[in-house]
């Protein structure tokens, strides 16, 4: 620290020594009332004034010049503002700082070498607005600011200013400019506002932005700080000097010198490297105390934070540690969005988002019910499976609109890594936090929808089983203090919906499977296809390509064309699909100033999709013995299924053909000892049976099939082949049997039976414990269907026959 004075003869002779303090009687005291709003503005270089400071200022240019003589006499207020380039010869606004100092000019003194020096006393902080005028001097227009300045009381500041005078004191007994009038000045201030301007004032930096950090802080309070951290660090670099002085104490030639030099160099260099870990420990220090966490945490975050303190900035470990400690901030500890609990406004947005659906829909509407009622609840984990492209995944993001909440989506699809889900421990390099731990930072709230989509997706390999670590996700009695590897802190997913998503229930592990709230979303028939597509999809694909709703109108025939001959989909993506191309086409002849039709005819859609490309099977084949038409469900939809039977002479056996799996062909074996356990129901002979090989074949072999579902159509097949006689028309069937001839329910009705309305069967054979799934059907969409519900294949065989 260097107290700066100014030596000079006055007209006796005598040396005066003049110190930058304020120690002047209260006649020549500037007073702050009244300080006008427009002032001189002298540019100072490589100093900074403060506030009831007095600082000798040597005036050199012309502008200066002209300045200080003018209002010298006249006693006006100046304003001190320091040149952030002390190069500048003409400085205007954007050359200098933006807060300066008001003042007024005490004395002015002319040196023996003829140089101009100016005592000036500082008043008041200002900012700089705008520069008025730039000759015969700057004028500016400023905006004062005042301090804050701590109470006499106050305990915090006293032990800072004591600390202030001991660090400047240190300092000052280490420097040549010491004298006993400055040590003397330093002991005996008493206002914490002087005392940290003064000291300010008289702290020797290379840099004036330095200086400024200090004059910028409107808290006398924080400005001290500020300036007992400078200090401390001068305090530092002083004692590391004396350190390397006295390890490398000891005549030296010209190589000793240089490497004393250097040794000097690089330990100030790497001691001045912490000005960056200050500043990040700072600026983390102050966001945590923000944050809504818990103690717990709180103590862990202190921990981390003081390792951090002790890791230098060069090494590599220093990053790792801040990137931690940077997450754990990152995270919205306790922090949620309020939920909208207007059921009525749930129920408009679920509806105006997809068509259907009433059970997922029921079972939102019943969380937000209960969550009304009670006021916390922990969220429920629903599992939506279903078809592609019935709408699970667009349904998360439409829950999170209608609760108010945050929205994100993690894909499991293809996932076999365990660390994906808890996380990378840190002790690996390149560790990163788990993608739900992740999802809940992005999101910025503790309650978000998260959507887990494919969670049949999930294999696993060496590296773990992600469908085990997703258990205790999954799981709102542990998901209260979720561990994950790379934070290595208990968080609470429990407010948290999780929403899953499947296409087959079977792929997903048990346990997991068990901890869900299983809800069926079934394909969609042809009449809701219809809906979906007017009310939805074509709204949507005219807005996304820029079109009106005159210039792309369908006619209900078109649209009925589009989803029975160019689309074989349980969901509508497909559908959306050929939609968007008839926008494309229309889109382009709009931009050709080509003529478009007035409205979407079936024609027209030939015309621009091409010949039909989803040939639906139909029944064919039925009038001859021994062929059945039976139901399937796939993933992608219901489907019919031929069954053929063929006798030959032999020893009765029995022979399988048609890519079946093994369930499906225990049902053809369980259906031939049915036939032969009981041929008075079919009017045969045992000896018959026994002369007969039968084959049974189901078509399209490249396809693989499995499934017990088939076996009351293959008891039929070989009935209509012993009895040599064709089954009714128009007839499917579906339905498990045991081999005492019960028929047992099966599932995928809703797709069974839009595969057999699209391929023009009228009646459909089903077990009687299925009609409960009949009935959750819709009216509307089953007009024109005959159920036949059976409970044994006695009632299978007389109806059909």
């Amino acid at each position: 620290m260097k107290i700066p004075k100014l030596e000079f003869n006055d007209l006796l002779g005598a040396t005066i020594n003049v110190l930058p303090i304020a120690n002047i009687d209260e006649t020549s005291k500037v007073h702050e009332d009244g300080l006008p709003g427009t002032l001189p503005i002298l540019a100072l270089r490589d100093t900074v004034l403060f506030p009831g400071t007095i600082l000798p200022v040597t005036i050199g240019r012309d502008k200066s010049l002209k300045l200080i003589k003018s209002l010298y006499k006249s006693s006006k207020i100046i304003g001190a503002v320091t040149q952030r380039d002390a190069k500048s010869e003409d400085p205007g606004k954007t050359e200098l700082f933006n807060i300066g100092t008001s003042g007024k000019i005490i004395k002015l003194i002319e040196m023996p070498d003829g140089a101009i020096t100016a005592i000036i006393q500082g008043i008041k902080r200002f900012t700089l607005k705008e520069i008025l005028s730039k000759e015969p001097y700057l004028i500016g227009v400023v905006d004062y600011l005042n301090d804050i300045i701590p109470s006499k009381n106050d305990k915090d500041m006293e032990a800072l200013a004591d600390s202030i005078k001991d660090a400047a004191m240190f300092i000052l007994k280490e420097s040549p400019h010491m004298t006993p009038d400055t040590s003397i000045a330093i002991k005996n201030i008493e206002g914490y506002e002087f005392l940290v301007n003064f000291i300010s004032s008289g702290m020797d930096t290379e840099d004036p932005g330095e200086k400024m950090k200090l004059l910028n802080e409107g808290s006398i309070k924080q400005r001290g700080y500020l300036l007992y951290q400078m200090l401390d660090k001068q305090i530092e670099i002083l004692k590391i000097k004396e350190d390397i002085q006295q390890k490398v104490k000891s005549e030296m030639d010209q190589q000793q010198r240089e490497y004393y030099l250097n040794n000097q160099l690089k330990t100030i260099q790497q001691e001045l490297g912490m000005d960056g870990n200050i500043q990040d420990i700072s600026e983390l220090r102050d966001r945590s105390k923000n944050k809504k966490w818990s103690d717990d945490v709180k103590k862990v975050f202190e921990k981390e934070l003081s390792k951090l303190e002790k890791i230098a900035p060069t090494s590599p470990e220093y990053g790792i540690q801040l990137s931690y400690l940077e997450f754990i901030l990152d995270l919205p500890w306790n922090t949620e969005t309020k939920d909208n609990l207007n059921l009525k406004n749930a129920e408009k947005v679920l509806d105006h988002d997809h068509y259907g659906l009433e059970k997922v829909k029921e079972r939102i509407i019943e969380y937000l019910a209960v969550l009304k009622l009670k006021g916390d609840m922990k969220s429920p984990i629903i599992c939506l499976y279903g078809p592609p492209g019935v709408g699970k995944t667009s349904l998360g993001k439409s829950i999170a609109k209608s609760l108010g909440r945050k929205y994100e989506r993690i894909s499991l699809g293809g996932l076999h890594d365990e660390s994906e889900i808890r996380g990378h421990r840190r002790t690996y390099i390149g560790a990163m936090p788990g993608r739900i731990i992740e999802a809940i930072k992005k999101a910025g709230s503790s309650n978000p929808v998260i959507v887990l989509d494919e969670i049949d997706k999930v294999s696993n390999d060496y590296r773990g089983d992600p469908s085990s670590a997703l258990l205790e996700v999954l799981d709102p009695e542990q998901n209260v203090a979720f561990h994950d590897n790379y934070l290595d802190i208990d968080y609470d997913l429990s407010r948290v919906l999780f929403i899953t998503t499947a296409n087959n229930v079977s792929s997903i592990q048990p346990a997991l499977r068990d901890r869900m709230e299983m809800i069926n979303v079934t394909g969609y028939i042809a009449e809701e296809k219809f809906f979906i597509a007017r009310d939805f999809l074509i709204p949507k694909q005219t807005k996304e390509h820029g079109l009106t709703e005159k210039q792309f109108k369908f006619s209900d025939g078109a649209i009925k064309s589009i989803i029975n001959n160019y689309t074989s989909e349980s969901g509508v993506r497909n559908l959306e699909k050929q939609i968007a191309k008839l926008a494309r086409n229309v889109a382009k002849d709009i931009a050709l100033d080509k003529k478009v039709p007035v409205e979407i005819t079936e024609s027209t859609v030939k015309k621009i999709l091409g010949l039909p490309t989803a040939i639906h099977d139909i029944q064919k084949g039925n009038e001859g013995p021994g062929v059945v038409t039976g139901l399937a469900w796939t993933e992608v939809g219901g489907e019919i299924l031929f069954i053929e039977s063929s006798l030959s002479e032999g020893k009765g056996t029995l022979t399988t053909t048609g890519n079946l799996g093994d369930v499906m062909k225990e049902s053809v074996m369980i259906a031939y000892q049915y036939i032969k356990a009981h041929p008075s129901l079919i009017g045969v002979t045992p000896k018959l049976i026994a002369s007969k090989n039968v084959h049974v074949h189901v078509p399209e072999g490249a396809i693989p099939k499995d499934g017990p579902s088939a076996g009351i159509a293959m008891v039929s097949s070989m009935a209509s082949a012993f009895k040599k006689k064709a089954v009714k028309h128009g007839i499917a069937m579906t339905g498990e049997m045991t081999l005492r001839g019960k028929v047992l329910p099966v599932g995928g009705i809703k797709e069974k039976i839009l595969a057999a309305k699209r391929s023009g069967i009228s009646t459909i054979v089903i077990s009687k414990e299925n009609e409960r799934d009949i009935k959750e059907i819709k009216p509307l969409y089953i007009k024109g269907m005959n159920f036949v519900y059976v409970k044994t294949m006695e009632d299978v065989i007389k109806f059909i026959f």
